[in-house]
């Protein structure tokens, strides 16, 4: 079954949402590239004894995670992919506008989809926000990881994310109140005979208004196990899945992954995964 999207409705003129920026409001309510990197740089060296240099970021929007790869290190440099013309005219005014100049010259984005990409080899490349999940038949996913592969470096690792436990596969509609806005993830429609899921990431605004279905997603929610076993299907000599520690005073995630080989029947839960080459 393919749910179909419905198409975002403009706000009112002259309200808060009608002067934000989607992008921007995206990064600040689900990007952490800091964290992120922070987490792939020390990962790497943990599994390579060495520092890596060339990063490739598939599915790269805003290249958020990129600008922040080259700001790292004057000898790191990334390679940013995404089939979206619009996003990434968005990425070059935005994010690496605001780079130094000889930042600048160590990114390049390429418009083109994954699947194609020849260009090189990369120590990391990283496949994020589960964006991967958009290819929706194992073949589809499988062949995606087997081209990821061929574009390392022999000593190179792919790093995803994943996320799952039973709040996952239902409807349900999470916010989460910022600062300057109200950040919603609608997980609007799923098919447990496919597991294709409709979701959409909306946005409130202090004044009442919205900028609903800002952003739209229909993919196949694909299980840990699933993508352990095509990561080994794809040739990974290793694929290890780090789980979130917990906070004991909260109860909550408390931002450190550490390797696992169990994980835990929480109601929603995100994993990091590395498979290397």
């Amino acid at each position: 079954m393919t749910f179909r999207t419905r198409p975002p409705k403009p706000p009112p003129p002259g309200t808060l949402a009608s002067r934000a920026d989607k992008h921007r409001c995206y990064e600040i309510s689900v990007q952490d590239p800091v964290a992120e990197i922070d987490m792939i740089d020390m990962t790497y060296r943990v599994l390579r004894g060495k520092t890596a240099t060339v990063l490739r970021e598939d599915f790269c929007g805003t290249a958020n995670t990129s600008c922040e790869w080259v700001r790292r290190r004057t000898d790191n440099r990334a390679v940013s992919i995404d089939i979206d013309p619009e996003v990434l005219e968005w990425a070059r005014r935005n994010n690496v506008a605001r780079l130094r100049s000889s930042q600048r010259e160590r990114i390049d984005i390429w418009k083109t989809d994954v699947m194609d990409f020849r260009h090189g080899k990369a120590d990391v490349i990283l496949a994020m926000n589960f964006s991967y999940q958009l290819f929706k038949t194992r073949a589809e996913l499988g062949t995606y990881f087997s081209r990821a592969r061929e574009g390392l470096a022999d000593d190179g690792v792919l790093f995803i994310d994943a996320y799952g436990g039973y709040e996952s596969c239902r409807r349900n509609r999470e916010k989460t109140r910022l600062e300057q806005f109200t950040y919603y993830w609608d997980q609007a429609k799923f098919d447990p005979m496919s597991g294709h899921m409709l979701c959409y990431i909306h946005f409130r605004f202090r004044d009442k208004s919205w900028l609903k279905r800002a952003f739209s997603y229909c993919w196949r929610l694909y299980t840990l196990p699933e993508l352990r076993e095509m990561l080994d299907e794809a040739g990974f000599s290793r694929v290890t899945v780090y789980w979130e520690g917990t906070d004991e005073e909260t109860g909550e995630g408390n931002g450190i992954f550490t390797p696992a080989g169990h994980g835990q029947d929480d109601p929603a839960w995100i994993v990091y995964i590395s498979a290397e080459k």
